[in-house]
């Protein structure tokens, strides 16, 4: 099974692929070659937060199609998609944050960031946060905390520094000669991790009082998912540079980096073409984008909350379960080890629900299901899961 990939002439990026073909998807429902259906309990990893096939974003591809795909680099022609995504997006943010620039995605909206913070401040040192993940791009690999991920391929990006997550002693490391730290708002890879809202407005004030800037990454936390459009919104704070991808694009690869104009405006002249692509801004992500962004301005929080926080309640009494983790829709199951964990995820898998694990959290899995998902199907993924915690329990007497 694991070498199907190689003999077809693909890459392979993992010895244990779930080798599954896919037929149609729609709304939470993945539908197999074999007829048999699964629930999307993970959205594709966040990218399909409003479900597969929406209507609202697939009219908008039809459309696009139909009036033209790529003509130009990025930058070069005015296109109406890319006016309508950035409108849409920018209306939903900070007035600081009034500029975006859409890219292939999240792991260059990072690159993009930290050229973006040694360009405007003219500073080369960047601290990232014991615990990050932000992309497998060289930048943004450097600016990730797992090590045994990074050691193949070093050295790296120098002149980066690691802070203790969620520590408000190792802010003092913020001094004048720091040109960023990047911090994903809430960190995903790291098992959910919720930081404590006074570490996070101590993070903003000493970025104020070093002309430090703040790069939140919401490329996995943002656009709906924790029952905000932003995640940064439960803090009371704000970031000079924004990272966004995954549920950004609708389903398609999309990316972006928003921050002022002030600071944007260094992109093309500090030196000229700082950051420069050919599909970034494509139209057709930027139509599906435009269409996911009227969605989740239009997303009924409440109820993802209501079914979120009902599946929390009944997840986390379960014998088997350390504990849950969740902000919105966005959850981490912790279990005893990791044995568990690979028990759990082939054992749903075999009854129609899909969870998965996290590359650098062995002992627990996520679930991070479509924003809107229907009360039914997230009673009845709750069920399949509460059945397989207790055959884990079961194989383990």
């Amino acid at each position: 099974m694991t070498e199907d990939l190689l003999q077809a002439g693909l890459a392979q990026t993992t010895l244990h692929p779930l080798n599954l073909r896919v037929r149609h998807a729609v709304g939470s429902i993945i539908t197999l070659e074999d007829g048999s259906e699964l629930i999307d309990f993970i959205s594709g990893i966040g990218v399909s937060s409003f479900g597969h096939g929406n209507p609202l974003i697939t009219q908008a591809l039809k459309d696009q199609i139909d009036l033209h795909l790529h003509v130009m680099v990025y930058g070069e022609m005015r296109q109406a998609s890319q006016d309508r995504a950035a409108k849409l997006l920018l209306s939903l943010l900070p007035d600081a944050l009034d500029t975006v620039y859409f890219v292939n995605s999240g792991a260059e909206a990072v690159d993009g960031a930290l050229k973006l913070a040694r360009s405007s401040t003219g500073r080369q040192k960047i601290l990232a946060v014991d615990g990050g993940y932000h992309g497998n791009t060289f930048g943004a690999l450097t600016v990730s905390s797992n090590e045994a991920r990074k050691a193949p391929f070093e050295p790296l990006i120098p002149g980066i520094e690691f802070l203790a997550w969620n520590n408000v002693q190792a802010l003092d490391a913020i001094d004048h000669t720091i040109a960023a730290i990047i911090v994903e708002t809430i960190q995903g890879d790291a098992g959910i991790r919720i930081p404590d809202q006074g570490w996070l407005l101590s993070l903003r004030e000493k970025c104020n009082e070093t002309g430090t800037l703040l790069i939140l990454d919401e490329i996995q936390c943002g656009m709906g998912r924790t029952g905000r459009p932003f995640a940064f919104e439960h803090f009371d704070i704000e970031p000079d540079v924004l990272c966004l991808g995954k549920a950004l694009g609708g389903g398609l690869p999309m990316g972006a980096f928003v921050s002022s104009k002030s600071r944007m405006k260094q992109l093309a002249n500090a030196p000229a073409l700082s950051h420069i692509t050919t599909f970034g801004g494509h139209p057709l992500p930027c139509a599906s984008a435009a269409a996911a962004l009227q969605l989740l301005k239009d997303l009924d929080f409440q109820h993802t909350e209501r079914c979120a926080l009902r599946f929390e309640k009944i997840v986390s009494a379960h014998v088997l379960v350390k504990e849950v983790r969740r902000l919105g829709a966005y959850i981490a199951i912790e279990l005893p080890d990791e044995e568990a964990v690979n028990y759990c995820v082939q054992h749903a898998l075999t009854q129609g629900l899909l969870i998965y694990f996290f590359l650098s959290t062995p002992c627990a899995f996520r679930v991070a299901p479509p924003l809107t998902m229907d009360e039914a199907t997230w009673v009845r993924a709750t069920d399949i899961l509460c059945q397989t915690l207790d055959a884990c329990a079961s194989s383990m007497r």
